[in-house]
């Protein structure tokens, strides 16, 4: 129980996390270039698939059809990245889940030592990291919370216990 954290307060739906399940979410982020990118992250990936389109159709047109890496080799890729990467996970889509009521402003994030209050419009943007090269946060996890700007990003919130919406 210690790995599970609330989203409570003035909220319609209490959220229950659990980060140990979050490393086969396809929403995870790897924090080794996410705080590297621009801020629009959606638009860069968009950007990204694009490129690799056109891409693949000039090579198409140049060389003609390649066949693709095996599924195998695709799993296997896979594999290794998560057992060895550094992930986090935005917290925007179970605080909307949550639906926070009209009346609340403030998100209150309650830790081992302190109590942090941040504007409910921030806390949108949080990333809460749950993996270090391939390990779940132990010890001073389960998650650590860095701001969407990556500000904090060599000393990230640690210790959390749970969140509350004011």
């Amino acid at each position: 129980m210690d790995n599970i954290i609330l989203i409570t307060g003035k909220v319609k739906f209490t959220i229950t996390l659990d980060p140990s399940v979050w490393i086969f979410d396809d929403r995870k982020v790897d924090l080794h270039t996410y705080f590297t990118h621009p801020s629009s992250n959606e638009q860069s990936e968009q950007e990204d698939e694009v490129r690799k389109l056109s891409q693949y159709w000039e090579r198409e047109i140049q060389e003609g059809s390649v066949f693709p890496p095996t599924l195998k080799t695709e799993k296997q890729f896979e594999k290794e990245r998560i057992l060895t990467g550094t992930f986090g996970m935005p917290l925007e889509p179970f605080l909307r889940n949550a639906e926070p009521l009209a009346e609340a402003n403030s998100l209150k994030i309650v830790t081992a030592n302190d109590e942090i209050s941040l504007p409910l419009s921030e806390a949108y943007h949080l990333i809460l990291g749950f993996s270090k090269d391939g390990k779940p946060l132990k010890e001073d996890g389960p998650v650590h919370i860095y701001y969407g700007d990556g500000s904090n990003r060599e000393r990230p919130i640690t210790h959390v216990k749970k969140f509350i919406v004011d």
